[in-house]
């Protein structure tokens, strides 16, 4: 009687295997053209790093470092400096003089953008981020900091590509710098 209960529990769990695989095969598919077409994100979607401006030009960033504290894989690094009346950067005292994220170490949590007091870091909705050599993914302050006043920009308009940099791990770029 075994050999007859486990033949019959067998045929019954293909069968059901086989109705989950033929109802897959009915339902309409959802292939994408990429990069023709691009899916849509969700609004929560965290991906590219921007550094703000205000709406008269000067960086939003302040130079606290607090991002840099909050980022949970040491990804960040900012060195600040002063502010000074002939050359005037953030309205604030001081000014982030470096500011360089490695987007191989980015685990893309946003503890950064939490954490700045003067919502100078958000996370765009861009996905495409590719290189060719690990240097390439270490963002500077001039790949980061949006171009202009027209703030929000689109996230087509933030721009991609290589700057050269270090190769080496972030305890090493950040000597590489002075």
């Amino acid at each position: 009687m075994g050999i007859l209960k486990d033949t019959i529990n067998g045929a019954a769990a293909i069968a059901q295997g086989m109705g989950v695989t033929f109802k897959a095969m009915l339902s309409p598919k959802t292939t994408v053209q990429y990069p023709e077409q691009k899916p849509p994100v969700k609004e929560r979607f965290r991906g590219r790093h921007v550094l703000q401006r205000h709406d008269n030009g000067l960086e939003r960033c302040i130079g606290c470092a607090l991002c840099a504290a909050a980022c949970p894989a040491q990804a960040i690094y900012v060195e600040a400096a002063e502010n000074v009346p002939e050359a005037r950067y953030s309205p604030g005292e001081r000014y982030a003089k470096v500011y360089e994220i490695n987007m191989i170490r980015c685990i893309f949590c946003g503890f950064c953008e939490e954490a700045c007091p003067v919502e100078a870091v958000v996370l765009k909705h861009q996905y495409e981020l590719s290189g060719y050599d690990r240097r390439s993914f270490i963002y500077t302050k001039d790949m980061l900091l949006l171009p202009g006043p027209d703030l929000p920009a689109p996230d087509g308009a933030i721009a991609n590509g290589p700057k050269e940099r270090s190769n080496t791990p972030t305890s090493d770029w950040r000597a590489s710098l002075g």
